[in-house]
This record gives C-alpha cells, sequence and structure tokens, in this order.
C-alpha cells in the first residue's frame, strides 16, 4: 500500500497502519474522512447491523438535465444507493437505530432520499423506543431536487420533534464536513451533540462568510473545537471512544427514566 503524509503533522504513514488506526493519523491522531461501512464495523457489535429502506433510489423530481447521469456516477464511486445508511444494531448490547451519511456520494447532500431516510430512522426510534444515533457528513442541500431537497429540512426536524415527544434519546455526530442544511435542520436537534476532532460545522462556509463580511476570521473558525467553545457542540469525541461514549450515554439515559418512573 502507498504512503501517506498526514495533512496536520506532515507525518508519512503507510495506508495500512492509518487504516488499523481507524483512518486517523498515528502521530497527532488528525481525523480523515471514513465511509458508512467502516464506521458501521466499529460501531456495532459484530454481526447486529441491519440494514432498513435500503431500496430507496432518487428521481429526478425537476428532470433537470445531466441529474440521472451524476446519480449513476456516485452509486459507482460511493458504492451507495444514496448518501446515508440507516440500520439497526446492538452497542455493546444496546438495540439501538444508527445513521451514517457519506461525503463521497455527491458530497453527503440531503435530497429526497436522505431525508426519508433519516426521517424513518427517526421515527423508527419513537415506535420502537430505541436510541437514533447519526453521524453527519454534508456540503448541504441538494440543488438537482430544488424545493424537494429544502424540504426534508422541515420533514426531518418534525421527526426529530416526534423522538422528543417519545422521550428517546436522540445522540449526532457531526464529522468533516458537516454544512448547510443538514447543519440547519436534524443534525442540531439532537440531545447530546458530538464532534469528531477538527470537523469542519456550520452553515455556509469561511469563504463565503468572508466574502460577506469583508473582514478575516479567526483561526479555527468552525472547527469542532471552535463550535464547542461557543456552545454549538456539547463534546469532542476522538473516533477510538466513540463506541464507549455512546455507550454510556444510554447507559445515562436509562438511570434517568428508571429514577423518573420509580
Amino acid at each position: 500500500m502507498a504512503d501517506k503524509s498526514c495533512q496536520k503533522c506532515g507525518g508519512v504513514y503507510s495506508e495500512k497502519e492509518i487504516s488499523a488506526n481507524l483512518n486517523t493519523c498515528p502521530g497527532c491522531g488528525f481525523h480523515y474522512r471514513m465511509e458508512p461501512k467502516e464506521r458501521i464495523e466499529y460501531l456495532a457489535d459484530k454481526g447486529s447491523f441491519v440494514e432498513f429502506s435500503q431500496s430507496l433510489r432518487s428521481l429526478n423530481p425537476i428532470d433537470l438535465s445531466g441529474y440521472q447521469e451524476k446519480l449513476s456516477e456516485a452509486e459507482a464511486k460511493a458504492q451507495m444507493k444514496d448518501a446515508v445508511i440507516t440500520g439497526t444494531c446492538t452497542i455493546d448490547g444496546k438495540p439501538v437505530v444508527l445513521g451514517v451519511m457519506s461525503f463521497n456520494f455527491m458530497g453527503g447532500s440531503m435530497g429526497s432520499v436522505v431525508g426519508e431516510k433519516v426521517t424513518r430512522a427517526l421515527l423508527k426510534g419513537a415506535a420502537e423506543k430505541k436510541p437514533v444515533i447519526i453521524y453527519t457528513t454534508s456540503g448541504g442541500a441538494r440543488m438537482q431536487e430544488g424545493i424537494f431537497s429544502l424540504l426534508q429540512m422541515a420533514k426531518t426536524s418534525s421527526a426529530a420533534a416526534e423522538l422528543a415527544r417519545a422521550g428517546i434519546p436522540y445522540f449526532i455526530v457531526l464529522c468533516d464536513p458537516t454544512t448547510g442544511g443538514v447543519t440547519a435542520s436534524f443534525a442540531m436537534l439532537a440531545d447530546v451533540t458530538m464532534a469528531e476532532p477538527g470537523a469542519l460545522i456550520g452553515f455556509a462556509g469561511p469563504r463565503v462568510i468572508e466574502g460577506t463580511i469583508r473582514q478575516t476570521l479567526p483561526e479555527g473558525f468552525q472547527r469542532a473545537e471552535f463550535q464547542m467553545d461557543k456552545g454549538f457542540v456539547d463534546i469532542i469525541v476522538p473516533r477510538d471512544e466513540q463506541k464507549k461514549t455512546i455507550s454510556a450515554l444510554i447507559d445515562l439515559h436509562r438511570r434517568s427514566e428508571t429514577r423518573r418512573v420509580s
């Protein structure tokens, strides 16, 4: 396998070393982007993940020229039917609903299918009383579907509200990057908002903001650490600690529920 130079510390490591370290730099811990199947492998108990809504595929609701070809190219590149995988699994023996987004599929953009799958995941959690965990990475709403993409913001937010009304915990892990309409909807509505170290989190990108306000932004602007300092993120969790952190959060919720009932 080829060697890779870390874009943060400059250390040179083989792809095998980086992969064995959960796609993080063995030297400085820099978090490379990760695909859903890799995440599911380290999060879900072995053999427990069962995918649902896998047959959903995007159409071309506004008859945009070339969109179907772009979808086919994205499917081949990401080896997925759209930008999110949803399913049920156990984490340390605890049943959960899990959703994991892929930036590899058209920049993790949220079109009708992504919105529908996220909505179904949230409503499934409410119906089956299972905590919902969603890993986000997205450039925002998918412009090729026009208003149908923007409608997903309201739909997913409504489903998150249903989960809250049912008293079921909802945990988000913000990955690099999480921006646009995803940030402006279901990604910021969780009970606990986690983020991976160094993840870019915001609505518009830094270059757009600088061009609009004509000012130089502070160093680290919109990174996970900046957002935690400003109160938009509750906790930054490195990849190798995520499973035990999520497991502990589920246990804390259960104890809280038990005390409330008794």
